[in-house]
Formats: C-alpha cells, sequence, structure tokens
C-alpha cells in the first residue's frame, strides 16, 4: 500500500483533464478533519431526509444494514465486515478515477474501489470526479443487495472482456454503467424510485429525475442503452428504468460480443431523443406513473 494521495482532474485551456491513479491505499481515517467529519455529516443528513419516498427500499434497508450513519466517515474495515459476510465484496481505497481495465479487474474480483478523500465545503453541490461521499453513500449500499451486487461483478467480467475487444465495444459498456449503476430508476409499486449512485448521492439529480418534466423516462432496453449517448456537464436528458434487479442479471447472463457486432453497424442515439418503439414512463394521476398503452 503507498502513502495516499489526493488525486484530482487538471484545469487546462480545454477544460477539466481526468487524472488516472492505479494506487490502491489503506483509508487514512485518522487524518481526517473536523471539516470533512462535517462535509460528510451535512451531505449524509440532506441526502437521507430528500431520498424518504425518492430511493428504492434496498438502498435505504441497505444503508442502515450496514451501519451507515451520519456522525463521521465510516471506517471502511468496519463497512467490509458487513458486506463480507452478506455478499463478500470487499471496499479498498483508491486516490482518484482508476483506468478502465484497472476498474474492472476490481469488480470482476469483488472489489469496490472508493475514493478515500473527501470534497471540500465549498464543493457540497458539485464536484468534477467521484469523492468518498459519491462512492460511499451513493454505490456501496447496495453491494448489500446479493443481486445487484452479483450484477456489478458480472459487469466487471463484461468490463474485462469488452477491453480486449476495443474502444467502440468499451464506449458501449459504459453506457449501460452509466444508466444503470450510476443513473437508474427502478419501477416499485410505489411508484418510480432511484438507485443508480449519480442520482442519490445528488441533491439536485434527485429531484430533477423525479420531479421534473424535462428528461425522458424510459423502460429498460439493453441494445437501446448502449446506443445512447449520454453528458456528463449536466443533469440527465434521459433515465432508463427497471423492473428489477433480476432484470440487470438477466440482461448480463448472454456474451455480448455478438451484441458489439451489431451495434458497430448502427448509429447512437443523442442523449434526449426519444425513438418511436421506446416505453416511456409518463406521470399520471397523483404521483403515479403510466407506461405508454397503460390505461
Amino acid at each position: 500500500m503507498s502513502t495516499p494521495q489526493r488525486v484530482e482532474h487538471q484545469l487546462t485551456d480545454k477544460g477539466h483533464v481526468p487524472v488516472y491513479t492505479t494506487a490502491v491505499v489503506e483509508q487514512p481515517w485518522d487524518s481526517y478533519t473536523a471539516s470533512d467529519h462535517a462535509v460528510w455529516r451535512t451531505l449524509f443528513r440532506r441526502q437521507r431526509e430528500l431520498l424518504v419516498g425518492r430511493a428504492c427500499q434496498e438502498f435505504l434497508d441497505s444503508q442502515d444494514a450496514m451501519g451507515m450513519g451520519e456522525d463521521a466517515i465510516p471506517k471502511f474495515a468496519d463497512l467490509n465486515r458487513q458486506l463480507q459476510a452478506r455478499t463478500g465484496w470487499t471496499l479498498i481505497g483508491v486516490q482518484g478515477l482508476l483506468p478502465e481495465l484497472d476498474f474492472f479487474e476490481h469488480l470482476a474480483n469483488r472489489r469496490f474501489p472508493v475514493t478515500w478523500w473527501i470534497r471540500k465545503p465549498e464543493q457540497l453541490d458539485y464536484l468534477s470526479e467521484p469523492d468518498l461521499f459519491h462512492d460511499l453513500f451513493g454505490h456501496v449500499p447496495l453491494l448489500m443487495n446479493p443481486v445487484f451486487a452479483d450484477y456489478m461483478q458480472a459487469y466487471g467480467l463484461g468490463g474485462v472482456k469488452a477491453h480486449g475487444i476495443g474502444a467502440d465495444a468499451l464506449a458501449q459498456l459504459t453506457r449501460l454503467y452509466w444508466y444503470t449503476v450510476e443513473f437508474g430508476l427502478i419501477d416499485t409499486p410505489d411508484g418510480l424510485r432511484i438507485y443508480g449512485s449519480g442520482i442519490v448521492s445528488s441533491k439536485g439529480e434527485s429531484l430533477h429525475c423525479l420531479e421534473s418534466d424535462a428528461p425522458n423516462r424510459i423502460g429498460f432496453d439493453l441494445h437501446r442503452i448502449m446506443r445512447t449517448r449520454y453528458r456528463i456537464d449536466t443533469f440527465q436528458k434521459t433515465y432508463f428504468v427497471i423492473d428489477s434487479f433480476e432484470q440487470l442479471i438477466k440482461a448480463t447472463e448472454p456474451d455480448f460480443r455478438p451484441y458489439y457486432q451489431q451495434l458497430a453497424e448502427q448509429t447512437s442515439f443523442p442523449a434526449g431523443e426519444v425513438q418511436s418503439d421506446d416505453r416511456v414512463f409518463h406521470r399520471g394521476s397523483g404521483d403515479g406513473w403510466l407506461l405508454d398503452g397503460d390505461v
């Protein structure tokens, strides 16, 4: 293990340039300042209050079950005891963004990389790259869910394969991660709910995805997702809605190589475009949601 460093983007005349690191480090918990813990506490309290009735119950229950609370930044070692007992996953500390293959290999071996450092107080509402709050609060709870935990490992195994195929396959697979793990919605008996980490860790996105009329909400379709571009600099224009976490597992069971060949011959879709055969969710009476064709 190397000494932890804080690795962030570089600001150049071309904008924010991501900086990648491969180091795996011990969480330097004793070095967190009072300000660091205060940032965690502020964000945790705000998001948990906001997510009641918006996040899926599996997320909220898992977060409670693993003992993640607002008092202080959790210790990875404490959370690992819960994760390993429930689903066999382990959290590892990293310094920032990982190269694709390193990230895939960690997931394939049920290791989830968590950035050890947390954003500054002036960055509460926006940060250019994932930090500890996004990784730990947003991603980790659902690793307690056996089905979702298996999906994450399956994605990592698929990523290792895609890396050996080429850039186009990687781009298509990255879209699947983006529209499920990061920005996914799930249809429940109580209505649409959030499960994607990029949403649950963001106040603005949590409100936008469910309460704004601007974005499209489209029923899950693997090929549609893998053809859909996305934006990283604004709220999402499209969200894809799964029926269950089991649907994700079933979608990733086949060999993706024939899919990559098919998709190579097809054009991609803009982020906010609706296709004629999309299953679109519309807001019904009250807080209800209806699919196209529902009565």
